[in-house]
């Protein structure tokens, strides 16, 4: 049996860069210690911070008076935040450590800069992703919209002919990103748009060597935490190009795959899977399967 792991698979910078920050301060904070929602979509991870101190916030409005009191120290997840929960946190008493990844802070840029020059802003990305949620909040909500599918890109009509900018979720799938902007070019009575795919360098070489890996694997492997967005899309594409495609979150998943025929295992993973996790899938196929 030959088992082929994807040379992408795992953290990828910004979570690593994340992750480290949290560990860092945990280390050497004594006072509370808080990151804005789980610092990566991996349950793993955000009980072993657990153990050291760390808690999730879910949000400003979830500060407690005690803990207003108490203060403390609120690390920002790679995903970002709005321009607004920067300024609630800090009028809170809270030290802020910034953990945004650099290429989600350059759409923050972006979308203010475009906003600010009379430009409505087109989001591909999914509403309810937490780094979406953080890019809304530096762009005029009047015009700013959120696609998801090709149904809401065909629905889709700029307010008062406005300009329109589009960007993209840094985890969001390439080749669907460049249907929904077809979609939207053709439309004939927008004269003006400019198109910048916000995509992660990282995330498309993710994304396009774990399809070439399922394309020539009996199983192809996915492993990542069940809310991640961008292990989900890996899921996809890999399913497409391998029919017995299974996302799994560690090891103890795997009693679910049936063994019979099996000569090439694909495995990958999603940008907020530790390489422990990794390591174990790989010992367990070698050993059982």
């Amino acid at each position: 049996m030959n088992i082929t792991v994807a040379k992408s698979a795992g953290f990828c910078f910004g979570v690593k860069r994340a992750v480290n920050k949290v560990y860092e301060q945990a280390d050497i904070k004594k006072g509370p210690i808080y990151t804005y929602g789980p610092i990566i979509h991996n349950e793993e991870v955000v009980k072993d911070l657990e153990q050291k101190g760390v808690r999730v916030l879910s949000g400003v409005d979830a500060l407690t008076d005690e803990q207003k009191k108490q203060g403390g120290t609120v690390i920002i997840r790679s995903h970002g935040v709005s321009r607004q929960v920067y300024e609630l946190l800090g009028q809170a008493g809270f030290e802020v450590v910034d953990a945004t990844c650099p290429f989600v802070l350059k759409i923050h840029q972006i979308v203010e800069e475009f906003s600010r020059d009379g430009y409505e802003i087109v989001i591909i990305g999914s509403s309810a992703h937490p780094e979406v949620e953080g890019i809304l909040g530096w762009s005029d909500p009047e015009y700013t919209t959120v696609i998801a599918d090709e149904q809401e890109a065909e629905q889709f009509h700029p307010k008062s002919g406005k300009k329109v900018c589009i960007v993209a979720q840094t985890t969001f799938n390439y080749k669907k990103f460049q249907e929904l902007v077809e979609i939207i070019q053709k439309k004939g009575y927008i004269r003006n748009i400019r198109v910048l795919n916000t995509i992660c360098n990282a995330t498309e070489e993710r994304q396009n060597e774990a399809a070439k890996l399922a394309e020539t694997s009996d199983i192809m492997i996915v492993i990542g935490g069940r809310s991640s967005s961008n292990t989900q899309k890996l899921y996809e594409i890999c399913k497409e190009e391998c029919a017995n495609t299974y996302y799994i979150q560690t090891e103890a998943d795997l009693n679910l795959i049936s063994t019979s025929h099996i000569d090439n295992v694909g495995i990958t993973a999603g940008a907020s899977t530790p390489k422990k996790i990794i390591e174990e899938v790989q010992k367990y196929v070698r050993t059982k399967l």
